[in-house]
């Protein structure tokens, strides 16, 4: 190599250094590298390839392309393969190297996509940083058939000087976006905070979680699954910040054995294009399916208390998931779980809450009033017998015994309110609780039950206290003392079923409001629970009463 020859590489090569230093953006530092290089080495044209993990590529840079490699915007060179890509994946392109008839320059000549400004031949250079193979840099020139080892030997070192930068811009870029992420979590996380007072339910929260998510981190899809009968289903989704209505779909078995085998590793992990689309098209959102195959997925494995769910987001174009983009999700997916924790445990202060109110109002009736009704039924019993001894009845004789049989009546009634109040025996379940209750009321009671599920505990006392009115009005009204009730579970909603074969005559009370208060209190009781209340009663099959109550998810 001449000494002039030596000095013009020497100044390339400290002015694309020189280049690379002036931004810290990937795109234009990219444009200014390329024009410069061209400019130094006499070469007219010249692209970058950046090669992603998963072995997609995009056309990052290019200057002075021939009209046929800009047919259609650029198809020649954002579709189809080539020999210096393929090698790139083969992992068998180390060095700068001559192309022999390029496959993009063919093509376009074959399809007549245009003129190729006599460019048949190009040199290509792997861009580097260590081990870490980032792209392709390509450089040509109209007639140029080869290039020599010197020039080869120019571009390679070119080609490491801007692998270097892309990696240090890569490490900035990703400390920004790290601070980003844990900005955006800080906020995210005091948000669902203050929203979970709002939550009443693991649905609530679902839904909120969701929405909260695309609010804070402008995601364009954002989707939670829960598994439910061994099957994960989507629970809420947003797509474009509007919400779906569409939730609990099954997800098809392909993307479901992905999901689950991120929920056992334990992290978040990226999706692939189609899975992601599969999700999108399933959830029916109004984002296009195609911007979503496109771009960036990942699936953040959560884990509410005994229950099994994922988050599946959509992060944009991004061609990779960064570490950084992990490290948070992971976080991400530990504060959604400490905010369900929360939830339930705020659950059961709560309903302790309730519990320790109810009783205490059970132990005033019966220190106070279930007293007074014992006390004074002794005493209408003891004016009874006075007045009975005489020779002569005497006429408050008739009214005392009426006084003794209405305090005894009421003392029932009461005892029976207070048993209500302070629901002992649900421990042992619902349908046991119910039997005892029927049993300790004077009547035999059938129970069967349908389907296998946890209620919730505000659901379950719910049933408790219309099964109980139910049973009262049997041992009332009935006429007879037996009755059956049936329990049956599915993943949507139970269903309540307590029936007699008495005289019926409920439609009748239902009409009057003043003997119809405790059917009043059964229905209030349902609709409070979203759910609804269903009467049948005729002289000749008896009377049923169904109640059917709306369950949430299983999660959480």
């Amino acid at each position: 190599m001449s000494q002039e020859a030596g000095m013009q590489e020497m100044y390339t090569l400290k002015t694309i250094a020189e280049t690379l230093n002036t931004s810290n953006d990937l795109s234009p530092m990219l444009d200014t590298v390329v024009g410069k290089l061209l400019e130094l080495t006499g070469l007219t044209t010249g692209w970058v390839f950046l090669i992603g993990e998963r072995g997609d590529y995009s056309c990052v840079s290019d200057h002075n392309l021939p009209p046929a490699l800009l047919h259609k915007e650029k198809e020649p060179m954002r579709c189809g393969t080539c020999w210096c890509v393929n090698r790139f994946w083969d992992g068998r392109l180390d060095n700068a190297v001559n192309i022999i008839n390029c496959k993009r320059i063919e093509d376009a000549t074959e399809h007549q996509w245009g003129d190729t400004h006599d460019i048949t031949h190009h040199a290509t250079v792997p861009l580097r940083s260590g081990d870490k193979m980032m792209g392709l840099l390509n450089v040509a020139s109209p007639g140029k058939e080869h290039f020599s080892d010197s020039e080869l030997a120019l571009l390679q070192a070119v080609a490491y000087q801007i692998g270097s930068a892309m990696e240090r811009m890569r490490l900035y870029s990703a400390e920004q976006r790290r601070a980003d992420l844990y900005a955006r979590l800080g906020e995210f996380s005091r948000s669902l905070g203050l929203k979970m007072n709002e939550c009443s339910n693991a649905d609530d929260m679902a839904r909120t979680v969701v929405k909260l998510l695309v609010q804070h981190y402008d995601w364009p899809f954002v989707a939670l699954l829960a598994q439910k009968n061994g099957t994960l289903s989507v629970q809420a989704a947003h797509a474009n910040g509007l919400e779906e209505t569409k939730t609990f779909c099954e997800i098809p078995p392909e993307v479901g054995r992905r999901l689950h085998r991120v929920i056992d590793s334990h992290r978040a992990a990226q999706l692939s294009s189609a899975e992601i689309g599969e999700l999108a098209a399933l959830c029916d959102t109004s984002l296009p399916v195609s911007a979503m195959s496109s771009g960036l997925a990942a699936a953040i494995p959560l884990s509410p208390p005994g229950e099994t769910a994922v988050l599946v987001v959509g992060l944009g174009s991004a061609s990779d998931l960064l570490q950084a983009d992990r490290e948070v999700m992971d976080a991400l997916a530990e504060h959604i779980t400490a905010s369900w924790e929360s939830l339930r445990l705020v659950d059961k202060r709560r309903e302790l809450t309730r519990l320790e109110e109810r009783n205490r109002l059970a132990r005033d009736l019966h220190d106070s009033v279930n007293q007074m009704l014992f006390s004074l039924s002794l005493t209408a019993k003891g004016a009874e017998r006075m007045l009975s001894g005489s020779a002569e009845l005497h006429p408050a004789a008739e009214a005392m015994r009426d006084i003794r049989s209405l305090s005894q009546e009421a003392l029932k009634e009461m005892r029976a309110l207070i048993m209500q109040l302070r629901p002992a025996g649900l421990e042992s379940g619902l349908l046991s609780a119910l039997q005892e209750y029927g049993t300790g009321q004077g009547l035999q009671v059938i129970v069967n039950r349908t389907g296998m599920r946890t209620l919730p505990r505000s659901i379950e006392e719910g049933l408790w206290r219309i099964g109980q009115e139910a049973l009262n009005n049997v041992r009332k009204h009935a006429g007879v003392t037996a009755a059956d009730i049936t329990l049956q579970l599915t993943d949507t909603e139970a269903v309540l079923v307590v029936a007699d074969r008495g005289k019926g005559g409920a439609k009748r009370r239902q009409a009057m409001p003043a003997s119809s208060l405790g059917l009043s209190i059964m229905r209030e009781r349902a609709q409070s629970l979203g759910g609804r209340l269903e009467l049948a009663s005729s002289s000749r099959k008896g009377t049923s009463v169904t109640v059917v109550i709306p369950l949430p998810s299983e999660l959480g």
